[in-house]
């Protein structure tokens, strides 16, 4: 590809095209249809759409063809490209009747344009179809379009390809721990004998529980060390309370699931830190609450915002193995969470490869 600057020529381009784009309306180029209410429909086989994806599937169709979907209300900057027959909800535009445009090209486009620049609404995002239709866009010839939509597409479907892999594995791994902690599977020694039987204990038998006196406000972002609170956002701490190995529970949310983690961190002050494990593998009892976590949901307090006390940390009952099955376990659940972070670095770079694509080969 070469590399150039102008208005009107894009950044990086394929060699064998020049010349400069032709700036044209979206109204000029394609035709905008609105969504409609679907619940009159009955059941059926075609798909339903709204700005979040997928949503159900009826016995008829609104638009049969290639098309990009883009939100009305709500979320308007994740264009949906479809090619079949389709119905859209009311908060969802299509498009449709292309002239002189590729649907490919305009999937991409679409991909590249800052939505919230033309949003409407003060409260829940929103757009019109006199205002998208108004949207100057840049556009190159068709062979030039069909270049960029092709290698684009193929991107795409890298993209798609690794996060089905992610998912695959995803689904594989809630499989398997459901088979291990049923006692369904068991592993055996290293001379593939039988494993003792797991013995009934609580986790306050087993581990140190306690919880940190740090706020928010303690936080930061530059912080040198790790702070853990409710939240999911990554936030850092000038000072650390504790060292080692633990498996951290926010004393508040409405999922309660743990994080493991090895080093010096900070903690604030409802949310709880299982450590000095005794009998036990740190990583095994990270698991075994991951998968076991609905008891703390059956245990929250609270109508508004749940919530955790010591003593259910304490009750927690727990069935646990010898440390040396608990090692295989935590080592066969590691290896999957590795090749599954290793895909999900995979998309993450394929997405931003793909993003400077469209910054780069656009103007």
């Amino acid at each position: 590809m070469n590399t150039k600057q102008n208005n009107l020529i894009p950044q990086l381009r394929f060699p064998e095209f020049q010349g400069e784009w032709k700036i044209k309306k979206i109204e000029n180029i394609l035709s905008i249809g609105s969504g409609k209410d679907y619940k009159h429909l009955k059941d059926g086989e075609i798909p339903v759409y709204g700005t979040g994806g997928y949503m159900t599937s009826v016995n008829e169709f609104l638009y049969d063809g290639e098309s990009v979907c883009i939100g009305r209300k709500g979320t308007i900057d994740n264009p949906i490209f479809l090619n079949e027959k389709f119905w859209t909800v009311d908060t969802l535009f299509y498009t449709h009747s292309f002239k002189q445009v590729l649907p490919r090209f305009v999937y991409s486009l679409f991909q590249n344009i800052n939505w919230y620049k033309h949003n409407e609404a003060s409260g829940v995002p929103s757009l019109s179809k006199k205002t998208i239709e108004k949207i100057n866009i840049n556009l190159p010839t068709l062979p030039e379009q069909k270049k960029i939509a092709s290698f684009l597409t193929d991107v795409d479907d890298k993209i798609t390809k690794l996060t089905k892999k992610k998912d695959l594995l995803e689904q594989y791994k809630k499989g398997i721990m459901q088979k291990i902690f049923s006692l369904e599977l068991r592993f055996k020694d290293d001379n593939g004998n039988e494993f003792p039987k797991w013995e009934k204990t609580v986790l306050g038998k087993i581990s140190n529980i306690t919880t940190g006196s740090s706020n928010r406000q303690d936080s930061g972002l530059n912080g040198e060390f790790t702070f853990f609170d409710r939240s999911e956002d990554i936030r850092t701490s000038s000072r650390y309370l504790f060292e080692g190995e633990a498996v951290i529970v926010a004393g508040e949310g409405s999922d309660f699931v743990p994080k493991y983690y090895v080093g010096k961190f900070d903690l604030h002050q409802r949310t709880y830190a299982i450590m000095e494990f005794k009998e036990s593998i740190s990583k095994f009892i990270y698991f075994y609450i991951h998968f076991h976590r609905r008891y703390f949901l059956s245990q929250a307090v609270g109508s508004t915002v749940k919530s955790l006390r010591l003593p259910m940390f304490q009750k927690m009952p727990i069935k646990l193995p010898v440390k040396e099955e608990q090692t295989k376990i935590a080592n066969f659940l590691s290896d999957i969470d590795i090749k599954i972070e290793a895909l999900n670095t995979q998309i993450e770079n394929s997405k931003a490869f793909k993003k400077g694509l469209l910054q780069q080969m656009f103007v």
